[in-house]
């Protein structure tokens, strides 16, 4: 199988082509016959990586409207970087070649509202490895509650005052600053011109990706 490599601006451009036709309610569910599974047997050779959440209304494939072999997928719940997450992602530029990696945050989600209602006095017990999951949050309500002066007197703080939105993003920042700082060979990859970090938020009534932090040159 044979693709031109994409420049990270291209990349990103036939990402968003995707999602506008998604959004439009017009899409083209391209490369998803009899002859592209053919095709791909042998070798993979996808535009873009994607790390998101494991959200089920964060469908990859359908909101940005590829077909298989287009994207390299890694999910977990509130795209918490771990190892497992930087392994996956190195071996999809390093070795698959991608010039742009997506980590793509949505509204409602589940592991942000988690993280938030941990920190209420009247919080329940989560299962340990569900409070160690979205214990990775905590950093960014404490930096944006923090900033809306939420906190009590005795550090305590009402969930329902917190902006989960605003954390949302704060969280996917630092998503991305942690895998740059966890990741040698990407970050190069994005000093050589041949690699762009695009940070985007999904709108789940809406269907729209919107960009939120841009790593490298994608042409906006």
């Amino acid at each position: 199988m044979n693709r031109t490599r994409l420049s990270p601006a291209d990349a990103w451009a036939e990402m968003i082509r995707g999602n506008e036709r998604f959004v439009s309610g017009a899409p083209a569910h391209p490369r998803q016959d009899v002859e592209r599974r053919a095709e791909l047997m042998e070798e993979q050779r996808p535009l873009s990586a994607l790390f998101g959440c494991s959200d089920s209304r964060l469908a990859a494939e359908i909101i940005f409207d590829k077909g298989l072999g287009d994207l390299f997928v890694v999910r977990n719940a509130g795209q918490i970087i771990s190892d497992s997450v930087v392994g996956s992602l190195e071996y999809s530029v390093g070795i698959l070649e991608v010039p742009l990696i997506v980590v793509l945050g949505h509204d409602n989600c589940g592991a942000v509202k988690g993280a938030i209602n941990m920190l209420g006095p009247d919080a329940s017990q989560l299962p340990p490895h569900i409070a160690s999951l979205v214990a990775r949050i905590v950093p960014a309500i404490r930096r944006v509650a923090g900033k809306a002066g939420q906190f009590a007197p005795d550090g305590s703080l009402n969930p329902a005052d917190v902006d989960a939105l605003e954390v949302g993003r704060e969280h996917l920042r630092d998503t991305i600053a942690e895998l740059m700082e966890s990741s040698e060979l990407i970050t190069q990859a994005i000093a050589d011109g041949k690699l762009a970090i695009v940070g985007a938020n999904y709108r789940l009534g809406q269907g729209a990706v919107k960009p939120d932090v841009v790593v490298g040159d994608i042409g906006i």
